[in-house]
């Protein structure tokens, strides 16, 4: 009678231990693991501003080289003879 319980036991427990417990612990690391990958809200909102900052200046200096362009006509012969690179990072 003892032998019999005891394996009503074991074999179900062994089966957990062995196939279950392995599979659910994998799962979970990798549905966690795939979680910290995205952004969280706060940090979705950073990169917004950030975007909205990077567009804001792009402006800019689109407006101070059409302002440049149209006072100092040879402002971009005068920065390519002086080695300097436009707002790009290529030579002028």
């Amino acid at each position: 009678m003892n032998g019999y319980i005891f394996t009503l036991v074991f074999v179900p427990l062994m089966a957990f231990v062995v196939i279950v417990l392995p599979t659910w612990i994998t799962f979970y690391y990798r549905d966690k693991r795939n979680s910290s990958r995205s952004l969280s809200e706060d940090e979705w909102k950073e990169v917004d501003a950030a975007v909205a900052n990077t567009e804001r200046l792009s402006n800019r200096i689109a407006t101070l080289e059409a302002i440049l362009d149209a006072e100092h006509r040879g402002w971009r012969a005068h920065q390519r003879d002086a080695g300097q690179t436009d707002t790009d990072g290529e030579p002028t």
